[in-house]
């Protein structure tokens, strides 16, 4: 195979991920979370869970070397993709050339006016969804940027760490339910859509991956008083998980002089101070906060 012939093919396979890595002198930084994909199916499970068509755009993180952009490019109507490394824009200039609905963006996506963006980039299109392989260390922080600002997105599909995905799909009663699960599901319907071995990257990754598609609400599952106090509860409920609820809101919210008033007020909203904070739906978070804000808002 010449090289025109290895630039024509998919940049995601192992032959052609290795040979640009090489002929641009790459040197992939971990702490970037730069691990390439080079597997075409699990690359269609990506773009296929975002329900992408012509009319629609796709805001990507981190294209990288361009594998994830390329196949967006080939289904989307325009796709925006915000890379953090200054050396990766020449390469994805050159892999991309072909594609004229794809526009490379140089910035760091926790700092940019993502509202702004999305108006500019995709005037004109029905939808616009996040679809990504996001960096391990930086997962946390982008999902919930995504997700608190309020952007008009219509899925989140991204490809993170195995763990941190089955924490976000997580139902009550569950070792992996907490206050992650809580804060992605109270704005998503949040699903693991498939597994991704580590085997499938350069360099591989020593944990698995998975993908979760994230179908954004276009209102919250349950209603609350206060949405800041809502997720203050949570996060006091989850403080110390070996811990009881009752002596975890003790702590957070009344004060271990009050737990006879803690324990009346549970009582009255039939909630058992002796349980943990991963049995509670996010329904009993609901009424919980609701009765805190009640309580605040008289005293």
């Amino acid at each position: 195979m010449n090289q025109h012939d290895e630039r024509a093919a998919d940049i995601a396979t192992p032959r052609r991920t290795r040979d640009i890595i090489k002929r641009h002198n790459l040197e992939l930084k971990k702490s970037l979370g730069q691990n390439f994909l080079i597997d075409l199916n699990i690359l269609g499970k990506i773009v296929g869970a975002a329900n992408l068509d012509k009319s629609k755009g796709a805001l990507e993180i981190g294209p990288g070397i361009g594998a994830l952009t390329e196949q967006l490019a080939k289904t989307a109507g325009k796709v925006a993709a915000v890379e953090i490394d200054r050396r990766l824009l020449p390469i994805l200039a050159e892999n991309l050339e072909p594609y004229d609905n794809v526009h490379v963006i140089h910035g760091d996506v926790l700092k940019l006016p993502l509202a702004d963006l999305i108006r500019t980039e995709f005037a004109g299109l029905s939808g616009v969804s996040v679809v990504a392989n996001l960096p391990y260390y930086v997962t946390t922080p982008i999902i919930m940027k995504l997700l608190e600002e309020k952007l008009p997105l219509e899925n989140i599909v991204v490809m993170i760490q195995k763990e941190v995905a089955e924490r976000m799909a997580a139902r009550p009663g569950t070792k992996d339910y907490g206050s992650l699960s809580i804060a992605v599901q109270y704005y998503c319907e949040a699903e693991v859509a498939t597994i991704v071995p580590h085997t499938v990257f350069i360099p591989q990754p020593q944990v698995d991956s998975a993908v979760i598609r994230l179908k954004l609400r276009k209102e919250p599952p349950v209603e609350v008083a206060d949405e800041k106090l809502f997720f203050e509860t949570v996060h006091a409920a989850f403080a110390q998980r070996r811990k009881t609820l009752g002596n975890n809101l003790l702590a957070a919210f009344f004060g271990k002089d009050n737990r006879e008033e803690m324990n009346a007020q549970l009582a009255s909203i039939g909630i058992d101070p002796a349980r943990r904070g991963e049995t509670l739906t996010m329904e009993e978070f609901a009424i919980l906060a609701n009765a805190l804000y009640k309580r605040r808002a008289s005293s």
